[in-house]
């Protein structure tokens, strides 16, 4: 009796240090992942919902957990179990890879998918072998749902942004004729007497579908619907939002048209999306309680019997008097002979140490080519705040969606001969916070040919004196309005991409990683260069078309110094 009671508290005290690094092993396996994801979650506003995901998987999993069936022995298969364990073992591997990608570049979506599937992968495997395929088919669903907080890959989502633009944009045209309201479609956007107005900006339902099918889907597992029920709701869920939307474009416009001044959709832009959001919400959980409502007893019933059931089972033998230390792992205790305890002891263990070496390998991978890095002088922006006609630009939420940086700063003024219009964007981004490739999305070729400029010959790299015996290399553009009808309008560009540190054979370039492709993202992770801060100054200047570029390089030349602060490191830190 001594032995046999012996052999059953080393057996616990296995269980329970299974279950420990079984915590161990899923925490860090989550915890990266939803690191990785959160950078999209916390700059993209239509997923700002991921924060919730996790918390709602949480709980999810728990509410699958009262419920749970029984553990059977003899329901894992050898076979079946060497899978389970070979898949594990597959998506740990690729995590280190991914891992040293995602480094160098966390904007790249298809990386977040292959990172989510890794861990879906590992988690539905170890559930199945603690409980089988029961298990597995029952906690699916829960751990599935993580899926709905990783962002659309950019291949299908854009599409479907531009369709819904368009199409809203035509429809609500219509609509708003129909009321005596001369609305125009062109595109994604609605052209009115007092100016246009980006459907975008009026919003098209893309920014509250993904949270109405993360809605739906959470709606129909906390109600246990069947899988039409639930493919029903999140049609439904769609639905209103795309509706609701439709309503916001028409209030949207139709304020703009009363006002004669299209500024007011955005006095009334976040409100509006607010109460969408509340829409989709309260309307989907009616749909879901209507559908729910004819078998909510019946799976509660069901509930019932299978907690008092699990209650007899727990109470039989005395283990009922054993406490809550000891029934934690009970279930790792039903396998004949401990072996599941043993496998997943090991599996979890290596599991955590993996993870554990695998980023400690992805930041030596980058500290390892770091080590020939140049620190660049360190220079910041002044604002001519004095300068005639100056003042300073709000920063469009869309462009800081994109470009995601830490700090900027943008402002227009006039030169004192009233000839010529000056801009000049100003961004910061902070060592650590993202790819390197994102400061290059802000380029003059980029950003104004989509506001109907058409580049006038090649660009090229001149250097501009900004304090004696110092310059900066700027890129130089040109280019022409293509819808000016009045006096041509000439548009002189320069852009300066400063990084912090660089590679000695990278210094002074200023055309690295430009075309923001799979070539440059392979190119940054196979040198190790990751984001060690860097800040873009751009500078336009509006001329008319009659004065020679001459003459404006040497306008900007004059007025550079000014612009520029030279600063030590510690300051520019700070």
């Amino acid at each position: 009796m001594e032995k046999s009671a012996s052999g059953q508290d080393a057996s616990h005290r296995d269980a329970a240090t299974s279950v420990l690094f079984l915590a161990l092993a899923l925490g860090a396996l989550w915890f990266v992942c939803c690191r990785h994801l959160s950078e999209e979650w916390r700059f993209n506003e239509q997923y700002s919902y991921g924060w919730f995901v996790p918390f709602f998987v949480a709980y999810l999993f728990w509410l699958r957990w009262e419920d749970r069936p029984k553990v059977e022995a003899g329901s894992r298969e050898h076979g079946a179990r060497s899978f389970a364990v070979v898949l594990i073992v597959g998506a740990a591997i690729i995590l280190l890879p991914l891992r040293v990608f995602e480094v160098a570049s966390s904007d790249y979506r298809p990386l977040g998918w292959l990172h989510a599937f890794a861990v879906v992968t590992i988690t539905l495997s170890i559930v199945y072998l603690i409980g089988g395929g029961s298990w597995l088919r029952h906690f699916a669903i829960p751990v599935l749902f993580f899926l709905t907080a990783v962002p659309w890959v950019t291949a299908i989502e854009a599409p479907v942004i531009e369709g819904l633009m368009r199409s809203v944009a035509a429809i609500a045209a219509e609509v708003l004729a129909m009321f005596g309201i001369p609305a125009q479609a062109e595109g994604n956007l609605m052209r009115l007497p007092s100016g246009l107005v980006g459907v975008n900006e009026a919003c098209s339902g893309v920014r509250s579908l993904q949270t109405s099918i993360m809605i739906g889907l959470l709606f129909g597992e906390l109600k246990r619907l069947s899988l039409w029920q639930r493919i029903f709701l999140v049609i439904a869920g769609v639905g209103i939002a795309l509706f609701a939307n439709f309503l916001r474009v028409l209030f949207l416009v139709s304020m703009a048209s009363r006002a004669h001044d299209v500024s007011v959709v955005n006095k009334w832009h976040n409100l509006a999306g607010y109460g969408i959001l509340v829409a989709v919400f309260i309307g989907t959980m009616a749909i879901a309680w209507r559908l729910g409502r004819g078998a909510g007893s019946t799976e509660q019933g069901a509930r019932s019997k299978e907690s008092e059931s699990r209650g007899q089972r727990t109470e039989v033998g005395g283990q009922r008097s054993e406490g809550a230390a000891l029934r934690a792992p009970r279930f790792l205790l039903q396998a004949p002979g401990s072996q599941l305890t043993s496998l997943l002891l090991a599996l979890c263990s290596l599991l955590f140490a993996w993870l554990v070496l695998v980023e400690i390998g992805v930041e030596a991978w980058y500290r390892m080519h770091e080590r020939t890095t140049i620190a660049t002088p360190a220079w910041s922006a002044r604002w001519p705040k004095d300068a005639p006609g100056y003042r300073e630009i709000k920063t469009d939420e869309r462009v800081r969606e994109l470009l995601r940086f830490d700090s900027a700063h943008e402002a227009v003024w006039r030169s004192p001969n009233l000839a010529e219009t000056n801009y000049m964007f100003f961004f910061r981004w902070n060592a650590g916070s993202g790819t390197i490739l994102r400061a290059r999305a802000h380029r003059p070729d980029i950003c104004l040919p989509s506001a109907g400029w058409k580049q006038l010959g090649t660009d090229r790299v001149e250097s501009f004196r900004i304090s004696p015996g110092r310059s900066l290399a700027f890129r130089r553009f040109t280019f022409g309005h293509i819808e000016s009808k009045e006096t041509p309008v000439r548009a002189h560009a320069y852009y300066c991409l400063h990084e912090d540190r660089v590679h000695a054979a990278e210094k002074d370039r200023q055309d690295l990683y430009s075309n923001w492709d799979l070539a440059d993202r392979w190119r940054v992770v196979k040198h190790g260069i990751r984001n060690l801060g860097q800040q873009v100054l751009e500078v336009i200047i509006l001329a008319p078309a009659g004065v020679d570029e001459k003459v404006i390089d040497q306008r900007f030349q004059e007025m550079l110094p000014a612009l520029i602060a030279p600063e030590n490191a510690e300051t520019l830190k700070r």
